[in-house]
């Protein structure tokens, strides 16, 4: 068992442990308004304090604590405990842990993520694997694409969605669950979802989904076609990015992009 696999199972244990709690959680908040559990807290300090024992010369962004940044470290690990916190505290099964990891310029290479209770059945749970340098899994199987059509009939998005862009252009169906590395990943999972949009959030908001998009083939870029890049602001200084992002197809990218203004 590698590191990764070691990290693999940890990751695994604590979608499992994030189901048991989720009956009897009770939600807090932070300074900023948004939700916080001692799910998030819990599952934050067991991934952290395993990547720092694993990978010691690493950056690990997560969304729960601080910790120092080393611009020349070769991997930083970028962790979500629970991407969706606000559905996971009422109980909805739309969330997810999410851990993304960047090269040393910056680039996706890998990532976790479990979706424990959004499976491809009922008693599948749904966990997304990629290694640096190695193939993308499903469930501990070799990925196999599931989009089953690339016209933009249906699109994943964020609540609050709407308040930045016109609906109006757009007549197709739109799916909207609670997790932004869930609505991501859609058109990796869902077979007729062809892309996603993303309102201003973190990076821990994105990298997960982003990684296993780009394995994929797949795009992460802004309405002016830049791609998504990972800025000191969003990983030092744990800022927000500012404009709109759309996930998918290279061709839904390209029509949300001049659907949604």
């Amino acid at each position: 068992m590698d590191v990764f696999d070691r990290v693999a199972h940890l990751i695994e244990e604590l979608g499992e442990f994030a189901c048991k709690e989720q009956g009897t959680i009770s939600r807090s908040y932070k300074d900023d308004g948004s939700v916080l559990t001692a799910t998030d807290t819990a599952i934050n300090e067991q991934v952290t304090d395993a990547l720092l024992q694993f990978f010691p010369t690493a950056n690990i962004v997560a969304e729960e604590a601080p910790n120092p940044f080393n611009d020349n470290a070769p991997l930083t690990f970028i962790l979500d405990p629970i991407d969706g916190t606000d559905v996971y505290s009422q109980g909805l099964p739309s969330w997810c842990i999410s851990l993304g990891i960047l090269d040393k310029n910056r680039q996706v290479v890998g990532a976790m993520v479990n979706a424990p209770r959004w499976g491809l059945s009922r008693d599948e749970g749904l966990f997304l694997r990629q290694d640096p340098g190695k193939q993308l899994l499903l469930n501990g199987e070799p990925f196999t694409s599931r989009l089953a059509d690339e016209e933009v009939t249906q699109i994943a998005m964020a609540s609050y969605t709407p308040s930045y862009v016109s609906m109006n252009n757009f007549k197709g169906k739109i799916r909207a669950y609670g997790s932004n590395i869930l609505h991501m990943i859609s058109p990796l999972i869902h077979p007729y979802i062809q892309g996603s949009i993303s309102v201003p959030c973190f990076a821990w908001d994105v990298a997960g989904a982003h990684a296993l998009l780009a394995s994929q083939g797949m795009v992460v870029a802004y309405a002016d076609g830049q791609p998504f890049a990972y800025t000191d602001a969003m990983l030092d200084q744990r800022r927000p990015f500012t404009a709109m992002v759309y996930s998918g197809t290279a061709a839904a990218v390209k029509t949300m992009a001049t659907l949604f203004i």
